[in-house]
């Protein structure tokens, strides 16, 4: 669960530390006090994606870090190198900086932020204000039911042959020209081929050639250095070389070392200076004697590299990708002019694919069948508890369009219907479910999936939209209901839900210094009968208010008390 979040810098935040507990957080305030951004920072910890606006105006950094604790053995921790510390705690934390820079870290260990998002998926789940509206994404539905299905294993082995499936179609396809097609492509090749040929490419050939050319432009300049060294390590006929004058030291001091130990050992030195001399001059002597050029080379090594970068922009940026593309072509050329009898072949195998991706397909339909039935009654039951006992909910499988009838995705067309008065027909939740409905049957989805979920922490970003009355004493049970097996952390505007929490924070906005901020505050009984109150009345909360407030804070408890 996550038990602390400290918050530096974020939009109006300047400084915030929040401790949350276990079981039902909710967040309140006024409209635009900063509720969300608490959602936003705690996203931003779990590596979510950020904007460069949420930096505090004028602040050169901002941070969030995250504790979260009772943490599960996620193969994540093994796989990436981090554990939590010997309480059982681990610490994320996340930099932000104005020129988009991020600095990411777990354990205290530098993740990036692709890794810390994959940590943060698997540590708490966010749900926002406004995806209820992917309910009306009829493509998303068969995600929303696979994953109650747990169809994982069987939809991968059906990918796997439908993978088989497509390539082999594909292939098909490529051969599949008409003569005309063929004949220009395989004249095409024949060219390339031919011109790729002719050149006679090697791998590697250019940067010898480069180099070689880099030589002879400055031949005259090398010639003259090597020629100098030769003649100050060797000498001529005229004056001694170094290796020359060093052998004259060395023999000199070889001698007097004989009476003189300290001369001896300098003539020791000498004579490794020179030997090493002397091999320096001979691979000077071996360098000028194998630098032999005849006057046209530079010549030819220009009109080399010149086709070579002629072939450049044709076939590839370096002769190994010329060559590559030579191979490529070879092999395209032998399909075409071999394109009947491939056909021929290939024709078995198709079909041979395609009946194994539609047997795994109609395994995974029957387990999507009888994973829907389940789906609807366990869906049916959460609208009842939500106090929509009349609304009909119903998941449509339909036989997908497309060539043999499936895709990636299988052979099944998935949509929810709903029926939301007695004696109406079901019809596409898209068309006729309100704000209020939405939410309630997506927070219907949520509590259904969460029980086969690992995630240990649910955030719920005002997902009450457009639910009030006795609605939202639904929908406060329901999520109290969550947070018995879960923490659950809500940001409301509905004191039923805000009564229902076992710890309740307000966030407040104000002015200090020229500068806007927010704080968060832990309320306890009186302020959480206050804010109730303010939340029902909207202005200075009444004598009147207060009570019921304090009526409504009774209901709740006693609620939780009998569950």
């Amino acid at each position: 669960m996550l038990s602390l979040l400290h918050i530096e810098n974020i939009a109006v935040i300047e400084a915030a530390d929040i401790s949350f507990e276990r079981g039902f957080n909710v967040l309140t305030g006024e409209t635009g006090a900063g509720k969300s951004i608490v959602i936003d920072a705690i996203g931003a910890a779990l590596g979510e994606r950020t904007s460069r606006e949420l930096l505090r105006t004028g602040a050169r950094r901002a941070c969030v870090e995250a504790v979260f604790s009772d943490l599960p053995p996620l193969p994540w921790f093994q796989e990436n190198g981090v554990e939590p510390d010997e309480n059982g705690e681990l610490l994320l934390r996340r930099e932000l900086y104005p020129d988009g820079k991020n600095v990411c870290r777990a354990g205290g260990r530098l993740l990036t932020v692709a890794q810390l998002r994959q940590l943060g998926r698997q540590l708490l789940n966010i749900h926002g204000q406004h995806e209820g509206q992917a309910l009306l994404e009829e493509e998303r539905h068969l995600d929303y039911l696979d994953r109650f299905a747990g169809s994982g294993p069987l939809l991968e082995e059906f990918r796997l042959c439908y993978g088989e499936l497509a390539a082999l179609r594909r292939e098909m396809d490529a051969l599949r020209m008409s003569e005309g097609e063929r004949a220009r492509r395989i004249d095409s090749l024949e060219f390339q081929i031919s011109e790729l040929e002719r050149a006679g490419l090697k791998s590697g050939e250019e940067e010898v050639l480069l180099e070689r050319r880099a030589l002879l432009r400055n031949a005259e300049k090398l010639t003259g250095a090597v020629q100098l060294a030769r003649l100050a390590l060797s000498g001529d006929d005229e004056r001694q070389g170094a290796a020359g004058l060093l052998a004259d030291a060395q023999y000199a001091l070889s001698r007097a070392g004989q009476v003189s130990r300290p001369l001896g050992e300098l003539a020791e030195q000498l004579e490794q200076l020179r030997l090493n001399a002397e091999d320096l001059a001979g691979q000077v002597r071996d360098f000028q004697e194998s630098f032999d050029f005849s006057p046209g080379e530079l010549d030819e090594i220009e009109g080399r590299l010149e086709i070579l970068s002629r072939l450049r922009k044709k076939y590839g940026a370096t002769v190994e990708d010329m060559l590559g593309y030579l191979e490529a072509s070879r092999e395209e050329l032998e399909r075409l002019q071999q394109a009947d009898d491939t056909l021929s072949l290939l024709e078995p195998k198709l079909e041979e694919a395609r009946e194994r991706a539609l047997e795994r397909g109609r395994r995974l339909s029957e387990h999507r069948v009888k994973a829907a039935r389940n789906l609807e009654e366990r869906i049916q039951g959460e609208l009842e508890q939500l106090d929509m006992p009349r609304v009909r909910f119903s998941v449509q499988l339909c036989p997908k369009d497309g060539p043999d009838g499936m895709d990636a995705a299988g052979l099944d067309q998935v949509r929810f219907l709903m029926s939301a008065n007695v004696g109406e027909d079901l019809k596409p939740i898209a068309k006729i479910a309100s704000g209020g409905e939405l939410a309630r049957i997506m927070l219907a989805m949520k509590s259904v999936l969460a029980e086969s979920d690992e995630v240990g922490a649910l955030i719920f970003d005002e997902v009450d939209a457009g639910v009030s009355g006795r609605a939202a004493r639904k929908v406060a049970e329901k999520m109290a209901d969550i947070a018995r097996s879960r923490q659950v952390l809500c940001v409301t505007h509905l004191p039923q839900i805000a009564a229902m929490a076992d710890v309740h924070f307000s966030v407040e906005k104000g002015v200090r210094e020229g500068r806007t901020f927010t704080s968060v505050e832990r309320l306890d009984w009186e302020g959480r009968r206050a804010e109730l109150a303010r939340l029902t009345g909207g202005g200075e909360p009444t004598a009147l208010q207060l009570e019921s407030a304090g009526q409504l804070l009774e209901q709740a408890q006693a609620y939780r008390r009998r569950a």
